[in-house]
C-alpha cells in the first residue's frame, strides 16, 4: 500500500484561450445563421443550460445566478427588466439547440461557470468595472430585518449602501485557474475521517484540500456543509497551529457563500470559536474570521443568534485592526447586524456610538462607519447617545467640506437624529445646520435634496411646546442629566 499523497496532488495550469467567454455574441462561419433565441442576452454565447426567470426571459444558468450574487438587474433590449424571483429550467429550448448543433455539426454548447459568468456581469456595470465591490443606490436599500426596526419616516430616506456580496478575504480567481486533479476523489466521509486525525499532516492536506475544492463548485459547498463536517471544522478552527486554523477558517468563509449554508452553519455552533479567533487568533485567520461573520450576517435568521452570541465587541473592536480586510469585512458585519433591533440596544451598551463618531471624526473608515450610525440612528437608544455624543455637530461640520463623499449616507443619519425632538432641534440651532442646509438645497445632488429637505420640514415645524424655549437653558440642563447619569 501506498502512502496515498498521490490522491492529494494538485496541479496548476493555465486555461486554454477557448475557454475564456467573449463579452460579444460569438462569431462563427455560422453565427449569422444562429437563431436569437439561442443566445443567452448577458453572455452572448448559445446558452447550453437555459432557463426561464419570472419576467418570461431566458437566459444561461449561471449568468442568472452572477446577476443575483451581484444584486444587477439587467434592462434588456426590448426594455423589459429582468426579474429573477423564480429560476425554472427550460428544457424544450435545451432540446431544441441541441438538436440545432447536431443537424448544423456543431459541439454542444458547455454551461458558462458561475465565476466566467460573473466577470461578465462584472464587465456589464459601469461602477463595478471602476471598483472591487458592489455598490447599490439609495432606492435599493431600506432599513429593515427580521426584527422590529425603525423604518425612516415616509420611507424615503434611505442608505446609500456599498455593500460587497462576498467577504474580502475570498477570491475566487487568479491569473492562473487552479484545478484539483486527483485520481481517487475522495469521499466526503474520508475527507471527515482526514480532518478529524490525530496526526497533524493530515489534518493539514485534508483543510488545503477543502478549502481548494470549496473556492470553486458551489454545488461542492452545498453537498460538504453537513454536521459531521462542521463539527471537524469546529475543533480545527480553535487549533493552536497557524496553518491548520487559517485554512479551516478560510474553508468556512468558502462554505458560507452558500445562502442555503449560511443557517447551518450558525446552528452548527461554530460561531464562538469563530469570535475568539477574531479575538486573538493568527493575523490571517482574523481576516478570514471577519469575512466569515459578514458573510453569515447576510442572512436575516442569523442577525439576532450572532449578536446573543457576543460577536458585537469583538467586531467592533476589530474596525482598528491593522489589517484593511478584517477592518472593511467587520464594517460590514456591524452594517447587517445593526439592521436588527436587539443587537442595536447591545452594540449602544457596548459604547459603539462613541467609537464610531470618533472614527467618524478622525476620517477612519468613513463611509462605512457611517453605514452603521444610520442604523443606530433609527432606535430611540442610538438617538439618544447619538445626541450626547455630539454627533450633530460633527455632521454638520462633516457637511461642510466640499468634497465629502458620503454626504448621502450623513444626511440619512441626519435624518435618523430628526427624530430626537426638542433636544434634536436645539442642537442642530446651535451648529447652523439650517442655513447649511439651505445651501445644499440648492446646490446638492437630486437625492440629496429630497432628504434636505425633509430635514428642514422638521426644523422649522412649529408645535405647542416650541413656543418660549429657552434653548441655551434646555440645552444646559440636557447636558448636566447626562453628566449626572455617568
Amino acid at each position: 500500500m501506498g502512502s496515498g499523497k498521490q490522491r492529494w496532488k494538485i496541479f496548476f495550469h493555465k486555461s486554454p484561450a477557448s475557454a475564456t467567454l467573449p463579452k460579444q455574441p460569438i462569431q462563427t462561419q455560422q453565427s449569422s445563421s444562429i437563431p436569437v433565441e439561442f443566445l443567452c442576452p448577458i453572455s452572448g454565447s448559445i446558452m447550453a443550460d437555459p432557463v426561464i426567470v419570472s419576467s418570461g426571459h431566458t437566459f444561461e444558468r449561471n449568468c442568472v445566478h452572477a446577476c443575483i450574487s451581484l444584486s444587477f438587474n439587467p434592462t434588456l433590449p426590448d426594455g423589459a427588466a429582468a426579474d429573477f424571483t423564480t429560476v425554472i429550467p427550460n428544457l424544450a429550448l435545451k432540446s431544441t439547440i441541441l438538436s440545432w448543433c447536431r443537424h448544423h455539426l456543431i459541439d454542444p454548447p458547455k454551461p458558462i461557470d458561475f465565476y466566467s459568468a460573473e466577470k461578465i456581469v462584472r464587465d456589464l456595470i459601469p461602477q463595478l468595472a471602476a471598483a472591487t465591490e458592489l455598490t447599490r443606490t439609495p432606492s435599493e436599500v431600506s432599513i429593515s430585518s427580521s426584527e422590529e426596526s425603525v423604518t425612516p419616516r415616509n420611507g424615503l430616506i434611505t442608505t446609500p449602501l456599498p455593500l460587497t456580496t462576498r467577504p474580502s478575504c475570498y477570491s475566487s480567481s487568479s491569473s492562473s485557474d487552479i484545478e484539483i486533479i486527483a485520481s481517487n476523489l475522495l469521499e466526503d466521509e474520508e475527507l471527515v475521517i482526514k480532518l478529524r486525525s490525530s496526526q497533524i499532516h493530515e489534518q493539514e492536506e485534508a483543510l488545503v484540500y477543502l478549502r481548494k475544492l470549496t473556492r470553486t463548485k458551489e454545488e461542492t459547498r452545498v453537498r460538504l456543509c453537513t454536521p459531521r463536517m462542521m463539527s471537524a471544522l469546529k475543533s480545527l478552527i480553535s487549533s493552536r497551529y497557524s496553518s491548520l486554523q487559517v485554512n479551516a477558517v478560510a474553508a468556512l468563509v468558502n462554505l458560507s457563500l452558500e445562502k442555503q449554508n449560511k443557517v447551518k452553519i450558525v446552528r452548527s455552533g461554530i460561531v464562538p470559536p469563530l469570535i475568539d479567533v477574531l479575538r486573538g487568533g493568527f493575523a490571517e485567520s482574523q481576516d478570514h474570521a471577519a469575512g466569515a461573520l459578514f458573510s453569515l450576517s447576510l442572512d436575516n435568521q442569523n442577525k439576532t443568534a450572532i449578536g446573543v452570541l457576543g460577536a458585537l465587541p469583538p467586531l467592533l473592536h476589530a474596525l482598528r485592526s491593522d489589517s484593511e480586510r478584517t477592518r472593511h469585512d467587520s464594517a460590514l458585519a456591524l452594517y447587517h447586524l445593526s439592521l436588527v433591533q436587539s443587537n442595536r440596544v447591545k452594540m449602544i451598551k457596548f459604547g459603539a456610538v462613541q467609537t464610531l463618531l470618533g472614527m467618524v471624526k478622525s476620517g477612519h473608515m468613513l463611509s462605512r462607519v457611517m453605514l452603521v450610525l444610520c442604523n443606530l440612528a433609527a432606535s430611540v437608544e442610538g438617538r439618544a447617545a447619538m445626541l450626547d455624543g455630539g454627533a450633530v455637530e460633527c455632521f454638520v461640520t462633516l457637511l461642510n467640506q466640499a468634497e465629502f463623499e458620503s454626504r448621502e449616507s450623513c444626511l440619512a443619519a441626519f435624518y435618523g437624529l430628526s427624530y430626537g425632538g426638542l433636544r434634536f432641534k436645539g442642537l442642530a440651532k446651535e451648529a447652523g445646520a439650517e442655513e447649511l442646509l439651505r445651501k445644499l438645497e440648492e446646490t446638492g445632488s437630486e437625492s440629496a435634496k429630497q432628504k434636505v429637505k425633509m430635514i428642514l420640514k422638521v426644523l422649522t415645524e412649529k408645535h405647542e411646546e416650541d413656543e418660549e424655549i429657552n434653548w441655551e437653558e434646555l440645552l444646559n440642563s440636557e447636558g448636566d442629566s447626562s453628566r449626572s447619569e455617568i
